[in-house]
């Protein structure tokens, strides 16, 4: 098999051609980490590669299948690590240059603990911006991160490494992070998919400075390698204390469903704008015209309905900005003079919130919990765009502001990402996925956001809407 065919092959396709032996793990492995040093130069996805630890993983999962004795069913598939989540013998820098590449690391968070014993390729760690801190994917470490459909833009943040990997074909399998977007928003502008799952469902080590809003989740090509993922890293992990319990729901078998059974009975409400979005591109906003009709076709009851909460960025800002000084603030001074100007930027603004700010905020971020519970007695997802902006100019923290957006300080990328947000605050599942290009070829995605604990939901409806399409078989202009 040609090495570009690998590239495109999902998890379950690969485990079925182990099986059949028409592939080996080495050989996929090897396809792959070529691919990598042949790409990562104009993308910069990876920032650290281990191909002797790569080969040693899928040369251990090669010897499994020779004796019929898999691990399961992503033993052999390749995956990749977000440089903000734990590697055991790989350094954690979180895209910052105040990290003691030092160590020790010695330890794998439960993510990369559960793809481990699964048998999965380890191929390296993705970039991040800064502490993950903005949504396109620069860092003072790492540098730019471009988007594999026009290298010239940003594949968006803060998981924009694993994303360009998957959407280039470095590996089907990527652990992103997300405490504002940060799955959803890459998945948006690569044409990918991206699932938060409910707060607590993957167990996360050491808990993220960020608080409560942050959670860690699969970034994939389709849904159905999304599901099979999720089934990997949802496992129970002692380290967390606010895990969720066990899920006893198979998600591919949800996925599966989806597929097949399409999107009958569901109640979807359509909402273009949450009832108090400024601004949104108008191509995003056709595709996604374009899209509820396309669920209604498939057996949907689609109404148009926004969910009944007034704009949540000032409380979204005062916890992850506070988060952020908490984090940053005791830095020595020649340690904050090597952040990233945005990032200190944030830093400072945040000195003006007092504990009255605070929980002001958390009193506010309840009231958009309830709203939402209410929204849940009448509809079973939420369908909103995924981002109100196309990928823009790399090296940026925004684009242009259009006429009549106001933006409170410098770096505040709060205004192009109003619909990932405020569902970090409530701590629902949502899904973000492709659903058109424009003209200029770049990804469009649609977010489903579900009740608490049903993810489910998000699975079942977006795997009927990816049957349906054909959004998620394109292929960036690579030359590869």
């Amino acid at each position: 098999m040609l090495h570009d065919e690998i590239a495109w092959l999902g998890a379950d396709e690969l485990a079925r051609a182990y099986r059949e032996r028409r592939l080996s793990p080495v050989e996929v492995a090897q396809a792959t980490l070529d691919r990598i040093e042949a790409l990562n130069p104009k993308l910069n996805a990876f920032c650290l590669v281990d191909r002797e630890s790569a080969l040693a993983d899928a040369r251990a999962s090669e010897a499994r299948w020779k004796r019929g004795e898999p691990i399961g069913p992503v033993d052999g598939v390749p995956a990749s690590v977000k440089d903000l989540i734990l590697t055991r013998g790989w350094p954690t820098l979180r895209g910052s240059l105040t990290t003691d590449r030092a160590g020790p690391w010695d330890s794998d968070a439960p993510a990369t603990a559960r793809l481990r014993e699964a048998g999965a390729v380890l191929l390296g760690k993705t970039t991040t911006p800064e502490f993950g801190w903005r949504g396109s994917t620069d860092s003072p470490l790492t540098g730019i991160t471009r988007n594999p459909w026009r290298t010239d833009t940003t594949p968006g943040g803060s998981s924009g490494g694993a994303v360009a990997a998957v959407a280039a074909g470095l590996g089907p399998f990527a652990l992103g992070t997300d405490g504002g977007g940060s799955i959803r928003i890459p998945a948006a502008f690569t044409g990918t998919v991206g699932l938060k799952a409910h707060y607590g469902r993957v167990p996360a080590w050491p808990l993220s400075p960020m608080g409560n809003v942050a959670h860690i989740g699969p970034q994939t090509r389709t849904v159905a390698d999304c599901a099979r993922l999720l089934e990997v890293i949802a496992r129970p992990d002692s380290r967390d204390w606010t895990a969720l319990p066990p899920e006893t729901r198979e998600w591919s078998a949800v996925a599966a469903a989806g597929r097949h059974e399409g999107a009958s009975g569901l109640r979807i409400g359509f909402s273009p704008r949450l009832g108090y979005v400024k601004w949104v591109d108008p191509r995003i906003e056709r595709a996604l015209e374009a899209a509820a009709k396309r669920f209604a076709e498939l057996g949907a009851t689609v109404d148009e309905a926004d969910p009944g909460f007034a704009d949540c960025s000032h409380a979204f800002r005062v916890h992850w900005f506070s988060s952020a000084r908490h984090l940053l603030h005791r830095l020595p001074e020649d340690k904050l003079a090597q952040l990233d100007p945005g990032l200190r930027e944030v830093v400072d603004y945040a000195s003006r919130y007092t504990i009255t700010d605070w929980l002001d905020a958390q009193a506010e971020r309840g009231q958009v919990a309830m709203a939402m519970g209410r929204f849940a007695q009448d509809y079973d997802l939420l369908l909103t765009p995924a981002t109100a902006v196309l990928p823009f100019e790399v090296g940026r923290v925004m684009p242009e502001p259009p006429a009549g957006v106001e933006v409170g300080m410098a770096n505040d990328w709060t205004w192009w990402t109003p619909f990932s947000y405020p569902f970090n605050l409530t701590q629902q599942p949502a899904i973000v996925l492709p659903c058109g290009f424009s003209d200029d070829g770049l990804p469009i995605a649609l977010q489903l956001v579900a009740p608490n604990f049903r993810e489910d939901l998000c699975l079942r409806a977006a795997a009927a809407y990816e049957a349906a399409t054909d959004w998620h078989k394109r292929r960036p202009p690579l030359g590869v």
